[in-house]
């Protein structure tokens, strides 16, 4: 009776203590985090514009903030831009960042220093990406451009970030290249976690390449992929910097997307409200692709 009291203290201290080591984090994440979403949340209820601000109160108006950003078409052209441009830089990313993860898991000597060069765009800020990539795209003088007149595969410059038809493809080009570092880097890890046993066996008992990409790489770093994939799809669907510095959500909102449509509605036309309820959408696509990851992996690891 004793020791099973003694335990219970002990195991009752080790909670507080654990409890105690959390807190700090858990203070944190709601003052810098679970504030500001509670806070977007309520706002958007509001008809909260300069004005309202300037005279001391908001009026409660309930759904009508989220009617009317969706009865704009300039919020389905934002939806609409960013499912575009997430689905794309998601593939072209993947498909080349897990070409060099599998290039450079062969370990030649110059593996490591290539991988430096490569990691070099993902290292820099967003916004000089954007400045580097609108003056690369650009009609006049740009390299892109150049280079495809000389290769003759366009008669005349692409006005890559100008015209409402190639913007979102300008974009999606630049986002692509810097996100290809991030997903080579995490799936490498992957891929060096792999015991070469295994692959050595595949090998004697006549395995083809394709046979041990198919049925030993692909299961081995499926926890990899979904994370690459997971966090990959945050990171660009809540994209605003290279937008935002790049074109501006132009010309004539064909580059417009969810972030940029919130700050315009917030900080441009002042309809704080609005702005809040875009905000929110976007939190609510995140949240549910959240649901989905945590639910595949629950069930990818009950399997």
């Amino acid at each position: 009776m004793k020791r099973s009291a003694l335990s219970v203290k002990a195991k009752d201290k080790s909670l507080i203590y654990g409890y105690g080591y959390v807190l700090p984090a858990l203070i944190f994440m709601l003052a810098l985090i679970g504030y500001p979403i509670i806070y977007n949340i309520y706002i958007s209820f509001l008809d909260m514009t300069a004005q309202s601000i300037g005279q001391g109160h908001s009026d409660y108006i309930g759904l009508q903030n989220y009617i009317t950003i969706f009865q704009d078409s300039t919020m389905w052209k934002a939806l609409y831009n960013t499912f575009f441009f997430t689905i794309l830089c998601i593939l072209f990313q993947f498909m080349i960042g897990f070409g060099l993860a599998l290039f450079f898991s062969k370990k030649f000597r110059a593996a490591r220093y290539i991988k430096g060069l490569l990691v070099i765009g993902y290292m820099m800020p967003m916004t000089v990406n954007a400045l580097l990539w609108k003056f690369m795209l650009s009609p006049s003088g740009g390299i892109i451009n150049s280079i495809m007149v000389s290769l003759h595969l366009t008669d005349q410059p692409v006005e890559w970030l100008m015209s409402s038809e190639t913007v979102m493809w300008g974009l999606v080009i630049a986002n692509t290249w810097v996100g290809i570092p991030f997903n080579m880097l995490l799936l490498s890890t992957g891929l060096d976690n792999i015991p070469a046993d295994i692959y050595e066996s595949a090998s004697i008992d006549g395995a083809k390449s394709v046979q041990r990409f198919i049925y030993i790489t692909v299961p081995m770093i499926k926890q990899s992929i979904f994370s690459v994939l997971l966090l990959g799809f945050v990171y660009t669907f809540k994209v605003f910097d290279l937008v935002y510095v790049a074109t501006g959500g132009g010309p004539v909102d064909a580059s417009e997307v969810l972030s940029t449509y919130s700050y315009n509605l917030s900080f441009k036309t002042y309809y704080f409200g609005q702005g809040a309820a875009v905000a929110n959408v976007l939190f609510v696509c995140l949240f549910v692709v959240a649901l989905i990851y945590l639910a595949a992996i629950g069930k990818d690891e009950v399997n």
